[in-house]
């Protein structure tokens, strides 16, 4: 457990979801360090801020019994299915679940807490947030990628309403337009077919057509595959992937008007529903890190800043060269190292990780990361 000092911490981590709780009980695991996680709401807050509708695209499964960890857990010995019994939690249950794991593990959380700003003086950082200032000598932003929803550029974008936001999960009827083909898109395509909508589905990229590789993070989902054929199979569905989005308009009549990049004007009768993804949502750490070619954080194979040492990134913003760890199966694969990290830094004993290790839950090897399937 963390110890309540008002001296220095050894680490503040920032955010409570998934990534900020996994490394959190990583550091469980180093004795003799003072640290705290600082979370802007609740516990899962980001889950809790999910639409009602929206369920998770990896099932949960408790197989702990057997050496198999669930593909949604944040430490080895837990497992969302068996606290929660379903297999594609909602939003509210995973949080549900991260609660229990905080509390079980002994998780110090200073809740209700933003950070406004990460101050790096030499060896040591000071935050400021809206409940005074703490000082630490590493720092971990977990802050998650919902609070920055990416939104296209064409005019009239502000007009869509972005996946993430309650109004695109709303039932509706008649002519929909859904800008995004990949898991958020099609998710909601399909779920308006389900409510007698007719969709059509824009995405120059095509990720419906992709079948080559086996990571998820480039692919749909099989679960997501499913549900397409079956949208399909309404004949209410058109995907369009030879074309993008580029100009929206609203109509005197409540209608909208988009027009492709190929001349072909669409009507619909609700707002569109914008799903083109998340940011990597680094809020008052942005500063601190650099940027890879594709604007995504730079990090060094500890996870560190590369321009801010003692500054590390965990979460689904997370990038080495082509991989990408934006599932929590992934993510929870460098909670260990980070944490490694952190403790070599301070020169404190950190052999009490290789437990994570031998539970599958440590991967401090990139190079056998993005192993295709054989069949």
């Amino acid at each position: 457990m963390a110890r309540r000092t008002s001296r220095e911490l050894d680490c503040v981590i920032i955010g409570a979801g998934p990534a900020g709780l996994g490394t959190a009980i990583a550091l469980t695991a180093i004795g003799g360090l003072t640290w705290t996680v600082v979370e802007r709401g609740r516990i899962g807050q980001t889950f809790l801020d999910w639409p009602a509708e929206q369920r998770f695209l990896t099932p949960s499964f408790t197989g702990n019994g057997f050496g198999a960890t669930d593909l949604n857990a944040v430490h080895p010995m837990t497992s969302p299915a068996f606290s929660l019994g379903v297999d594609y939690p909602d939003g509210p249950g995973y949080a549900r679940y991260l609660g229990a794991v905080a509390e079980h593990f002994g998780i110090a959380v200073r809740s209700r807490t933003e950070v406004h700003r990460i101050h790096a003086e030499p060896r040591r950082f000071r935050l400021a947030t809206s409940r005074g200032a703490l000082r630490a000598r590493t720092v971990v932003w977990a802050g998650g990628e919902f609070g920055d929803p990416g939104r296209p550029t064409f005019d009239g974008a502000e007009l869509g309403q972005h996946a993430s936001t309650e109004p695109a999960w709303a039932p509706r009827k008649g002519r929909v337009l859904v800008i995004g083909g990949y898991e958020s898109g099609i998710d909601l395509a399909c779920h308006q077919i389900g409510h007698g909508a007719e969709v059509t589905v824009v995405d120059p990229e095509h990720p419906w057509d992709a079948r080559q590789g086996s990571d998820p993070s480039f692919l749909l989902a099989p679960r997501t595959r499913q549900r397409l054929r079956t949208a399909q199979q309404t004949g209410r569905l058109t995907l369009i992937g030879t074309a993008r989005i580029t100009e929206l308009a609203a109509l005197d009549d409540g209608r909208y008007r988009a027009r492709t990049s190929t001349g072909t004007e669409l009507i619909t009768d609700s707002a569109p529903i914008v799903a083109t993804g998340y940011g990597s949502g680094l809020g008052p750490a942005s500063p601190l890190f650099a940027r890879r070619p594709d604007g995504w954080p730079l990090v060094d194979a500890n996870d560190e800043s590369t321009t801010t040492p003692g500054v590390f990134l965990a979460g689904a913003g997370l990038r080495h060269d082509q991989l990408r760890f934006c599932f929590i199966y992934k993510f929870r694969q460098r909670f260990a190292q980070v944490a490694r990290t952190v403790a070599d830094r301070l020169g404190r004993d950190a052999s009490a990780l290789e437990y994570w290790r031998s539970a599958g839950m440590w991967t401090d090897d990139l190079s056998c990361c993005g192993t295709e399937c054989a069949c």
